[in-house]
């Protein structure tokens, strides 16, 4: 028997959750075939088998939290049978005729099979379960026997014991304790229901409430005209796709006149580390990317040195794998200033929240045509969009955060500067 180990996964993860499992119990697996998909704060890594064998063992259910270094499933290297192996010390064997005469050719060593239709009745005082279940039964003091399992051969896992609930009057064991809150909820007749939380989503709450508590966050605003942008894409849009074989989007502007204005007020791109600022000379910029478990920040590497196609490629492909959940570790860390584009959604203005430790956030909105005062006798209906800067005022003044929005202002609205300047 080998045992498949929660790999390194980064410095600064050191722990995870089964979020699914991709092999069951009984399936045979070669070396490195893909076995459970892990939930950590970042991203979501699925994990090898380094053997090939049966998949003997899940020591954790999905949604169990392991560490990195643990043991979380077994593999037989010698298992040739299709079928899941049961897993149980020779002397826990129930002493039946069927089952002496069944192991009398047998090695000390070897795995016990019975039909799954007769394994509990023949296990009689010998219930079949998981090491992590009979060490959470031991824990809250749960006779395995008592225990109901929905596992086709009879095997108690993890969550059946998490999920076991005994009867007061039979049982007399003491009630958990219950939050108020969720004692009020449920008893209220309005129809609820209680959602776990996932990791990633857990990770965002604990560090938006870090940002807001650590940094001292003032936000900014500004609107810009996007119609010398919105032309410029309408002429080139043709063009630029057969060249590059890529959209010319939003995206890449912004992302330009973000490094030309980091590059004039470089405070904007720093971070605190002790009693010094950390001055970054390099940038990485973060795109913020909605996904069904919750907001992603990959980081398009040296956008400085990138043209227009080459940062709308990156972006796309970011996106992508952050939505089919393949973004890696790398695409993630070590970005110096970040952009999320609420517009999307029609958000007319908002207030984005620092990337900490970064010490600014640009937010785009939404275009809408609004009337603009072109001089004092003419007004036009120009596409409009309010930009929010979000920064750190421990680091930055508010001189320098108005003077940064209002160059990404000028630079937009004279996007032939903004190539220059690129």
């Amino acid at each position: 028997m080998s045992d498949i180990l929660v790999p390194e996964l980064a410095e600064s993860i050191s722990e995870g959750t089964i979020a699914k499992w991709l092999k069951n119990v009984g399936e045979y697996v070669e070396k490195g075939d893909y076995l459970v998909e892990l939930e950590t704060d970042k991203v979501n890594i699925e994990i090898i088998s380094d053997f090939a064998g049966i998949l003997t063992e899940q020591k954790f259910a999905e949604g169990d939290t392991v560490r990195v270094g643990e043991a979380i499933a077994t593999v037989n290297e010698r298992g040739e049978s299709t079928r899941p192996d049961i897993d149980f010390k020779h002397d826990e064997l129930p002493k039946t005729e069927n089952i002496e005469s069944s192991t009398k050719n047998d090695s000390t060593d070897s795995n016990f099979d019975f039909p799954p239709a007769r394994k509990r009745e023949e296990i009689g005082q010998h219930p079949i379960a998981s090491p992590a279940a009979r060490r959470l039964a031991r824990e809250k003091g749960l006779d395995l026997k008592d225990i109901q399992t929905r596992d086709p051969l009879g095997r108690i896992r993890k969550q059946d014991i998490t999920s076991f609930q005994t009867d007061k009057n039979q049982n007399h064991q003491a009630v958990p304790k219950v939050d108020p809150k969720r004692e009020s909820a449920l008893d209220s007749e309005k129809p609820i229901i209680f959602e776990r939380m996932s990791r990633r989503r857990q990770t965002i709450a604990k560090r938006l409430v870090e940002v807001q508590q650590t940094a001292a966050m003032l936000t900014t605003f500004n609107e810009i005209d996007m119609t010398a942008v919105m032309d410029l894409r309408k002429r080139r849009k043709d063009q630029f796709f057969e060249e590059h074989d890529v959209r010319l989007g939003f995206m890449s502007f912004f992302t330009k006149a973000v490094v030309a204005s980091l590059k004039k007020f470089p405070y904007l791109n720093t971070e605190i580390q002790g009693d010094e600022l950390l001055v970054k000379k390099y940038y990485d910029i973060g795109v913020a990317v909605s996904t069904e478990e919750g907001l992603v920040v990959p980081v398009v590497r040296g956008a400085d040195r990138k043209s227009f196609a080459e940062i709308e490629m990156d972006i796309l492909q970011l996106a992508d794998k952050a939505r089919t959940n393949k973004l890696a570790l790398k695409d993630l860390q070590g970005g110096t200033f970040t952009i999320t584009n609420g517009g999307v959604f029609g958000s007319l203005l908002s207030t984005p929240i620092l990337n900490g430790p970064q010490v600014g956030i640009l937010g785009m909105h939404k275009i809408q045509l609004r009337p603009v005062a072109i001089d004092k006798e003419k007004i036009e209906n120009r596409p409009m969009m309010y930009v929010a800067l979000s920064y750190d005022h421990r680091i930055v003044d508010g001189k320098g955060a108005v003077s940064f929005l209002s160059k990404i202002k000028d630079l937009l609205e004279d996007p032939e500067h903004l190539l220059l300047e690129g």
